[in-house]
């Protein structure tokens, strides 16, 4: 991690743990927002309007909070105005790599080996951990934000005089009802799968697993429409999407997270597969990078062994190529 702007350790999974064995994640430190006018949103400063070409989204295939961002670009049409770097899958001993890998991009900006080197070109004393998503402003060359739940809402609402859209992530008529349901979702099932698989005492991880698989039964038993909310699309079925795609193939063995699979679940089994196909998701998923990244996490799987995807995940993503 970087401690006042240098890179001082080798990236390690558990950035910190509580008194009870709790993975405690990084709270993101980069919180300004793209609005349409440039006037300052929810937190951070102003000065960052919609404008096209102006702004570019770093992402990792592997991690669900980039690949939610990576969604909301992709349904909300927003490909041509905000480019995108993919970083390598695979985590170094100094985090996320630019290029070495199919799929993966060198920096277009800087020419950067790191990810950890836009922290610092942004905040010389930066301390702290190197993640992603990073959308970044390249009028300014600053980061805009590090944070995927504000991405997630400004690709939402802030170019949609530029680029018209009938997709709304988050429409009035559920506001609501999201805003209830997204910090459970993030607590014990986003986030949950991490607090298992990087639990450092029995307690944690029993913990953690009664949350993810009570979430499970509990989505289980909601998903009786085509979407969560009905006939409607919205930012909680990506953030549920984001974990279910990824289950099966890493989260089930790598983590730990072994009481079932999704493939046990009848409703949440149809309706991965809708999302799956909802139009534009299906390029934002790559198994292979999934797979790779997660697997080259040492302190889990020290060896370096990446088994395939499932047999039955491998059919559903065939089945949505065809």
């Amino acid at each position: 991690m970087l401690v006042d702007g240098k890179w001082m350790e080798n990236w390690q999974p558990v950035q910190k743990a509580d008194e009870k064995g709790r993975f405690v994640r990084q709270v993101s430190s980069f919180r300004n927002w793209i609005t349409p006018d440039g006037r300052p949103g929810p937190t951070g400063e102003g000065g960052f309007e919609a404008e096209p070409g102006r702004y570019r989204l770093y992402v990792a295939l592997i991690c669900p909070w980039a690949s939610r961002a990576l969604i909301a670009r992709k349904l909300k049409g927003l490909e041509s105005m905000i480019p995108v770097t993919v970083v390598n899958p695979i985590l170094t001993d100094q985090g996320w790599r630019f290029g070495g890998f199919p799929g993966a991009d060198e920096d277009p900006l800087f020419g950067a080996q790191y990810m950890h080197e836009l922290y610092t070109r942004a905040d010389p004393q930066f301390t702290g951990r190197a993640t992603v998503p990073v959308l970044w402003d390249m009028k300014r060359n600053v980061m805009v934000s590090n944070e995927s739940a504000d991405i997630l809402r400004m690709f939402d609402r802030a170019f949609e005089q530029r680029v018209p859209s009938d997709i709304r992530l988050v429409p009035d008529a559920h506001a609501a009802e999201i805003e209830a349901i997204n910090p459970r979702i993030y607590d014990l099932l986003n986030n949950g799968v991490y607090k298992a698989g990087f639990a450092t005492s029995q307690s944690a991880y029993d913990e953690a697993m009664d949350g993810i698989f009570s979430t499970l039964d509990e989505l289980e038993e909601q998903v009786t429409r085509e979407f969560l909310f009905g006939d409607t699309l919205t930012e909680t079925d990506i953030r549920v999407f984001v974990t279910l795609i990824r289950f099966d193939a890493a989260y089930h063995g790598l983590f730990k997270t072994n009481r079932r699979q999704i493939r046990d679940y009848l409703r949440l089994s149809g309706y991965l597969e809708r999302i799956l196909q909802f139009p534009g998701v299906r390029d934002t998923v790559n198994m292979d990078h999934i797979l790779q990244g997660y697997y080259s996490i040492k302190a889990l799987n020290p060896l370096g062994v990446v088994p395939k995807a499932p047999e039955h995940v491998q059919r559903l993503l065939e089945a949505c190529d065809q």
